[in-house]
């Protein structure tokens, strides 16, 4: 897919050499005779990197080109000629970078590759072992491996920084790792050179943003702590690596003196001891930068170096004076005896550390070093500062360099010694560094130094002559161009060529860079560039104090100077300042200190070479311009002489100045400098795009540094002075504040803005400008801008900025000129008018971000995603300035009208966000039969339409108002009846009133200011509407203030034409709350309330149905005490079906009632279910009262049924024990009996006569006793005989009241009396409702109901097919509470199991279970019925349409099989007898469990016998006998010992039988049962046959023992009392029968 860069380039944007144009001259000489030279590549130029003599380009397509000296391959190659790196072909490279003598670059998989000099180990290479490793010539793969996860994970890097023995890399994760020598590195090592990248610990869990390298120091920018962290933010952890090698006595004073957050590694100064009285030069390794190649040749000396430069010292053994590379036969350089600048012990060269001497503390150390910075060197000869001796190098960084390598770059040979007499280099090893060195250092040195002068900073601290002049002057230290900042992983897009852009800023978590920035450093500060007020170096890095808070935004170094770019355009510079590179002549120079620049002038871009600086700036033109400062001329050589003298004049800038001929480059968009080198990328202007980038990018920047103006003059001074409480008065002075705060979030997003597309100049690659932060962040800076405006109106509104002059008047005093040069009014010469321009001044950007945004559209064909997205923002900035111009003259007409109707009575009117519209108060509008003598005052705000009376508008008084919220007004005009009234109808929630204009003009007018008014409150464009039509629904807050049920209380919810309607809530003073649906001014609806209990302190709630303001319908009541009530209610009382629970378990009251409830009482059919008595009664209730027919339960396993009065049992009735003993008698009280009866024992025998007493304390009998001469009857014959049931509720009487709330929900008054119609739009609406109102839906839940949807066609007649659909809707209805049927099924499960679970667990309540059931299944027929009125009566038939195959049933003959049966059985069991299972089935298990233990003895018994012997033990014949069985497809022949081996499938199946439910379901295992069984008789029997009762019912028997069905007693009964009638007496009923038959058969079964 072509990327949308690819398209631009084509189409919109310059072809390749018209963008990415680099353009290089030398920094060195007269500005007025630099040449650029433009740099001739076929791709644009991406990126630059400059090292000491080389670089590197980057271009389109991720190709890397090299130039100058490239020593590590010996050549030198033109800049105008650049190589091409062949080996990185196929590697998409996105950053390069360069360090003095070593390049890199980065892919855009964040993979590190680098080459060059490693003879500190900044390549990265750690095999050291053969004289070509101290060089890698070809780009080299650098692994960055955190070792500290687990497993090792290879670390994404995405920025590169390199210095000249140091390299630095960023990775994604915002850390920073290192590698090479030096203290620049910041590790916490002692071991040098580090070849592996490690870890910066010292900022582990820092933010690094940005990171920048000189010679031999290290810059970071890194984002600061929030402000709850600077104090908490100790030292990051060093896993256990112990103290620094490198720390010494005066670290803790330091430590307790710096910010937590800021912990502070000391200060040390690198120095060399002497022995012997002869100072001697450690071997180099950086010498003079030769670099030794295999054929033992060095690059880099001149002729006759070596000649010059050896002697033989006392030893014998040979010394250098000049530096020069040795290497040892295994191919380490001796080189490296000195890390951080620290002198390690060496055999041979003396250095010692003295401990005789110690400091009491850092001040005498810092007494001693400003003692000798009043002595200089003597000028024999060659002269060095110590900061070139601590770096390792002869180079003195604060004079001007003149020739680092000779003109040539000549080779010359040099002999290497390998005999005894060479100075062998002994291994690494690390001399902690202490002051007693220190002093000894300098205490030799000031013997020396006395009566000399220094003549700058960076000479404090130089070494003697003879030291001096025995080495050799080094190269300079290599800048870094800066590094790159990183870019959000969303902002990246592929540029053209296939790679990745590169990173552009770091961002903060909103997308835009963070300005709340601090600088770090680390590294040698011989020449102050680390900026700590000092010359010290740093082992870790440091914060730099006085740039936090500065907003700097990048960082740069050069060779012994850094510079800090802040958002505002300012440049801090610090450090080695000889040639002017600073930019500024201020001292001291080892703190930050601002460049001199001109007025006008911002900038943008910095960069740092060895001696100068570069900057990019905004001008006067939208074209940026280059700014220079430091060398300007480079000295004439005298010859034979290769060293420069201090005393020659030097001409150099004292600030930054022009370079002219940058306006012949086009639009710059980054600089780069190294060396003595100087780069510039620039692009042409095709089609004005380049320029619109530039001038938004140049736009932000000047209004960000206005604001940081205003900002720092007027706001920050009124914000922190005591009096401005006073002075501005307590709205005002909170309005001030908000403003400030306002002001401030503005200034943040604009300097952000102006951060982000300085960055977004930077790349070329990565110009896309559907990334623009003003179109990706477009709502943010509307809102912004939105929140800025109108704190600046409300503050105008109540006059603030009057006392805000006084007051500025007093704070600023002579200052205060300041703030006229940033106001640009023209128009008054009132300071306060100045200040409101002022303070609306920043709203002019949105014009301009619209203005540039068009043109940077038209540069794009219209059907681009880049011009939609471009038109869009341009219209929507376009918009928002319009608007925010309107407010802008609606807060100064306000602030007018208020200074013209000042008075104490309408200052109760006047609110900082309240704007005036119109007024009356030429009597335009007056109210409707008005009275003569009142006056009527209309004020429209935009907020509210004040009616005040009694007004005198010319004086501001007025007797009484009224305030109406526009939010609940509705307008509409009176439509002329002939009466010449101009007329205005207004209706609020609590009043109406008309309005009458004086014309119709002033009639339109009105309408047009109010309807426009109310269209901006309700959050509409502020256009209005037509009158009469606009806003009638809405939705808004209002509080009543008028007597009635809704006084005081607060709303906020729909309207309809003035009155609540829809969902909303109501809050009243009292605690009462209402959310739900409203209906023309009442409670209607769904909707949940909650009333406070004063008594206990809590609250009643409630959840359900409401109608015309009362609880109506169904809803769920928590009441304060505890109880729970759930059902149906009727005028806010309970009616109707419902279900109470009082109380907790663990209370005594605890209880729960499910019934039929009248006027808030239980009346008719419930059961109550005493859960602290152990009692359930299921009966009639009347007036919270038991009476009537009932059955009484208790957990002692005693059944009652009888009669109730007045809440006691009174009548005859029938009580019956646990253990069958029952008395059938007259009752008086609960359990009391007193009266006739019979008591019949368990036996059989009887005792009849006359009972007095309580049953469960003991009978006084008189009466006879009679013994039975008949055998036992069986339990079935006793429960006969005693006849239960008799006195209990009918089954067909029962819950009623849940089939009456089913038939309202249909909309019936009755069951059966309504309209079918109306029924399926009840069903439609609830189902939709529940869709619509119901969030916690599940997804099966939401399928259901979308299913429900769709209503069948119920009018038809019921055929075959219709039958299925009724049945499949039947069945997705019960599996929702929200339709009627799920409902009713839903609730009978509820109180079914109210019923007989638990306590009603009794084995007498089977028969009334049972009967129970029959009953839920023909009420629910019926409503059935209604629904579909084409289905049969209960047992009909509907034939199956003519011409439909169908498939035979067995036993049915051809004239049965084209019909189908319907009953409710049939139709309905399936639904409702699955969720009632439970509780039945226990109860057919209970009263079973004597005959099934009986029938589960012999079943056991019979089944330890072998297959044979059971089927000979049940009189099978041996033809039905199997022979064979299969196992795994594998015959195996059955023998006499084999069990559970034959008729395996059929006892598998019946088997089945205990995990259906229905008696239908329960049937179709039994048949195919018997089809299992047949199939294996025929295999058997190899020929046709037919079965006949004396062999199947033996060979059924075996099969029903094989299975081992638990309770097959419980199976059968519930089987025979619920199958369907149709079927009993036909093939399935025969089926049935022989398992009953087997099942006695086994209970009888003796065991001989």
């Amino acid at each position: 897919m072509e990327r949308k860069e690819d398209r631009l380039t084509e189409e919109e944007v310059p072809s390749a050499p018209d963008r990415g144009l680099a353009h290089i001259w030398k920094s060195a000489g007269a500005s007025a005779q630099l040449c650029p030279e433009r740099l001739l590549l076929s791709k644009p130029v991406l990126q630059v990197a400059l090292g000491d003599h080389h670089g590197l380009l980057l271009t389109q397509g991720g190709l890397v080109y090299s130039f100058g000296e490239l020593l590590w391959r010996d050549q030198s190659v033109p800049a105008s000629a650049p190589l091409l790196e062949a080996s990185l072909l196929g590697t998409s490279v996105v950053r390069v970078a360069a360090g003095g003598f070593h390049c890199g670059v980065l892919s855009e998989h964040g993979s590190v590759y680098t080459w060059g000099e490693n003879t500190a180990g900044q390549c990265g290479l750690a095999e050291r072992s053969t004289a070509a490793s101290i060089t890698v010539s070809e780009p080299y793969l650098v692994n960055v491996v955190d070792s500290d996860v687990g497993p090792p994970a290879v670390v994404r890097v995405v920025d590169l920084a390199f210095g000249r023995e140091h390299s630095l890399a960023l990775s994604a994760q915002n850390e920073l790792w290192a590698w090479g020598s030096g203290c620049q590195l910041g590790l916490v090592t002692s071991t040098f050179p580090v070849c592996r990248p490690q870890k910066v610990e010292h900022l582990a869990g820092r933010h690094v943003i940005q990171v920048a390298c000189g010679a031999y120091h290290s810059v970071a920018l890194v984002r600061s702590l929030p402000a709850k962290n600077r104090n908490t933010q100790g030292a990051p952890e060093t896993r256990d690596r112990g103290r620094s090698p490198h720390f010494f006595v005066g670290e803790r004073e330091e430590l307790s003196a710096v910010d937590g957050g800021h912990y502070c590694p000391l200060g040390v100064e690198l120095t060399e001891g002497a022995s012997g009285g002869e100072s001697l030069t450690p071997p180099s390794r950086r010498g003079p930068r030769r670099r030794l190649h295999p054929d033992g040749r060095s690059a880099g000396s001149s002729p006759g170096s070596v000649s010059r430069s050896t002697r033989v010292t006392e030893g014998g053994k040979m010394n250098t004076k000049q530096e020069r590379l040795a290497v040892e036969p295994d191919g380490h350089s001796d080189a490296v005896a000195q890390t951080d600048g620290i002198p390690k012990s060496h055999a041979h060269t003396g250095w010692t550390a003295n401990k005789n001497f110690a400091f009491p503390d850092e001040l005498e150390l810092q007494s001693i070093l400003g003692k000798l910075s009043h002595h200089t060197l003597d000028k024999q000869g060659d002269t060095d500062s110590l900061s070139s001796y601590t770096s390792d190098d002869s180079y003195v960084s604060s004079t001007p360099p003149t020739d680092q390598f000779t003109a040539s770059f000549k080779e010359a040979q040099i002999k290497v010694e390998t005999n005894n007499n060479y100075a062998t280099p002994q291994p690494h090893s690390s001399s902690p560094l202490c002051v007693e060195e220190v002093r000894l250092c300098l205490g030799t040195e000031q013997q020396v130094l006395q009566g000399k002068k220094s003549s700058s900073l960076s000479n404090i601290n130089q070494w003697t002559k003879a030291s001096a002049a025995g080495r050799r002057r080094s190269l300079p230290g290599t800048p870094n161009r800066g590094s790159p900042r990183r870019q959000r992983p969303c902002d990246c897009r592929s540029s053209p060529g296939g790679h990745l852009q590169a990173a552009a800023c770091e961002v903060a978590t909103d997308g835009l860079p963070s300005l709340d920035t601090e600088v770090w450093s680390w590294g040698r500060g011989s020449e102050g560039q680390l900026g700590h007020g000092d010359q010290l170096a740093r082992l870790q890095p440091l914060c730099i104090k006085p740039l936090s808070g500065e907003e700097v935004i990048k960082v740069a170094a050069g060779s012994h100077h850094s510079l800090a770019l802040t958002a505002q355009c300012q440049v801090y510079s610090w450090g080695s300042n000889m040639c002017g590179q600073l930019g500024h002549v201020n001292s001291p120079v080892t703190v930050p200190q601002q460049a001199k620049l001109s007025d006008g002038l911002r900038v943008w871009d910095v960069s740092g070479g060895q001696s100068h600086s570069l900057l990019l700036a905004d001008g006067d033109c939208v074209q940026p311009v280059l700014l220079y400062c430091g060398q300007q001329q480079e000295p004439s050589k005298r010859p034979g002489q290769g060293q420069r003298s201090p005393s020659r004049a030097e001409s150099y800038t004292v600030r930054p100045t022009l370079l002219p001929f940058c306006s012949e480059m086009g639009y710059l968009s980054s600089v780069c400098s190294g060396g003595q080198t100087c780069v510039a990328l620039a692009d042409h202007n095709i089609m004005g795009f380049v320029s619109a980038i530039h001038e938004l990018a140049s736009s932000e920047r000047r209004i960000y540094c206005w604001l940081s103006s205003v900002r720092r003059i007027l706001l920050t001074p009124l914000r922190s002075r005591e009096s401005a409480s006073p002075s501005l008065g307590e709205p005002c002075t909170h309005l001030f504040f908000s403003l400030c705060e306002r002001f401030f979030h503005l200034s943040a997003l604009i300097g952000r803005h102006s951060a982000s597309l300085s960055y977004f100049l930077h790349h070329a690659q990565g110009r896309d400008v559907t990334c623009l932060p003003l179109l990706t962040h477009m709502q943010h800076f509307l809102d912004i801008y939105k929140e800025y405006c109108s704190s600046v109106g409300d503050f105008l509104v109540m006059g603030g900025f009057h006392s805000l002059h006084k007051l500025s008047l007093e704070c600023l005093g002579t200052q205060h000129t300041l703030l006229s040069s940033l106001c640009v009014s023209e128009k008054s010469a009132k300071e306060d008018v100045d200040l409101v321009l002022l303070f609306y001044r920043p709203l002019q950007q949105l014009h301009q971000y619209s203005r540039v945004l068009l043109k940077l559209a038209a540069c794009f064909d219209v059907l681009t995603p880049e011009y939609q997205s471009l038109h869009q923002g341009c219209s929507q900035y376009e918009c928002l300035s319009l608007s925010l111009l309107r407010r802008e003259k609606e807060s100064e007409s306000t602030f007018l009208f208020w200074k013209s109707h000042s008075g104490k009575t309408t200052e109760v009117l006047r609110l900082p966000q309240r704007r005036v519209v119109c007024e009356s108060s030429n009597r335009s509008l007056t109210l409707q039969n008005a009275g003569r003598f009142t006056n009527h005052w209309f004020i429209l705000f935009n907020d509210a339409l004040v009616h005040t009376q009694g007004a005198i508008p010319s004086q501001s008084f007025f007797s009484t108002h009224h305030v109406y919220p526009l939010s609940c007004l509705w307008v509409k005009p009176v439509s002329g009846d002939g009466s010449g009234l101009f007329a205005i109808s207004i209706t609020c929630p609590e009043e109406s009133f008309t309005l009458v204009a004086s014309t119709p003009q002033e009639k339109n007018k009105w309408l047009r200011s109010i309807n426009k008014a109310v269209d901006e409150v309700l959050g509409g464009g502020g256009e209005g509407s037509s009158p009469g039509v606009m806003g009638i629904s809405r939705t808004a807050s209002y509080t009543f203030t008028g007597e009635g049920r809704f006084k005081d209380a607060k709303y906020s919810g729909g309207w309809l034409a003035g009155r609540v309607h829809g969902r909303g809530t109501m809050k009243w003073p009292d605690g009462r709350t209402y959310s739900g649906n409203f209906k023309n001014g009442s409670e209607d609806g769904y909707g949940e309330c909650l009333m406070p209990n004063k008594e206990l302190n809590k609250h009643d709630s409630y959840q359900g149905q409401w109608k015309d303001g009362k609880i109506h319908g169904f809803g769920k009541y928590k009441y304060a005490r505890g109880e729970v009530y759930e059902g149906c209610f009727n005028d806010s009382q309970r009616h109707g079906y419902g279900m109470l629970s009082s109380g907790r378990l663990a209370k005594t009251s605890s209880s729960v009632f499910i019934g039929h409830w009248v006027h808030d009482k239980k009346t008719g059919y419930g059961v109550y279910d005493d859960i602290t008595r152990g009692e359930k009664y299921v009966g009639q209730w009347l007036d919270e009262q038991r009476h009537g027919s009932a059955v009484v339960v208790t957990q002692a396993g005693v059944y009652y049924e009888g009669t109730f009065r007045d809440n006691k049992m009174s009548g005859p009735g029938l009580l019956v024990s646990d253990d069958d003993t029952a008395l059938q008698g007259d009752f008086s009280d609960d359990w009391v009996i007193n009266g006739k009866g019979v008591l019949s024992l368990a036996n059989g025998d009887s005792v009849e006569g006359l009972f007095n007493g309580d049953w469960t304390s003991g009978l006084k009998v008189v009466g006879t006793y009679t013994k039975p001469t008949s055998d036992e009857p069986g339990i079935g014959n006793r429960e006969s005989q005693l006849r239960l049931g008799q006195y209990a509720v009918p089954a067909a009487q029962r819950w009623l009241c849940v089939f009456d709330e089913c038939w309202s929900r249909l909309g019936c008054e009755a069951a059966g009396k309504g309209e079918r119609s109306a029924a399926w739009e009840n069903i439609a609406v609830m189902i939709t409702n529940a869709r619509r109102h119901s969030p916690n839906l599940s997804r099966s839940q939401s399928k259901v109901l979308e299913s429900l949807e769709i209503i069948p066609q119920h009018g038809e007649p019921i055929t075959t097919t219709n039958y299925d659909n009724v049945r499949r809707y039947l069945i997705k209805a019960s599996e929702t509470p929200f339709h009627p049927v799920g409902w009713l099924v839903e609730t009978l499960v509820t109180v079914y199991r109210m019923t007989y679970v638990g306590v009603g667990s009794n084995r007498r309540l089977l028969q009334q279970a049972v009967q129970e059931v029959q009953a839920y299944l023909n009420h629910l027929y019926s409503i059935v019925c209604f629904l579909f009125p084409g289905l049969p009566e209960d047992g009909g038939i509907i034939p199956e349409p003519p011409g439909s195959p169908s498939k035979p049933l067995l036993g049915l003959d051809a004239a049965w099989q084209s019909v189908v049966v319907v009953s409710s059985s049939s139709l309905l069991l399936p639904l409702l007898l699955p969720r009632l299972y439970p509780p039945l089935f226990t109860l057919y298990c209970l009263r079973e469990e004597h005959l099934d233990a009986k029938y589960w003895e012999h079943t056991l018994r019979l089944n330890k016998q072998p297959d044979q012997s059971l089927l000979s033990f049940l009189a099978v014949q041996e033809k039905f006998w199997p022979v064979w069985m299969s196992i795994l497809g594998e015959k195996k022949q059955i023998v006499s010992t084999s069990k559970d081996a034959c008729f395996v499938s059929a006892v598998e199946t019946l088997q089945q039988i205990s995990t259906t439910f229905t008696p239908s379901d329960k049937l179709v295992v039994i048949q195919k049962t018997f089809e299992e069984l047949t199939q294996d008789v025929k295999h058997v029997q190899q020929n046709h046959f037919m079965w006949c009762m004396d062999d199947l019912l033996p060979l059924f028997l075996y099969v029903v023992v094989r299975a081992r069905i638990r309770n097959l007693g419980a199976e059968v009964n519930m089987i025979e009392d619920l199958m369907d009638p149709n079927i009993q007496h036909g093939e399935l009923g025969m089926m049935f029968t022989t398992l009953k038959a087997c099942y006695i058969q086994i209970q009888q079964e003796s065991a001989t």
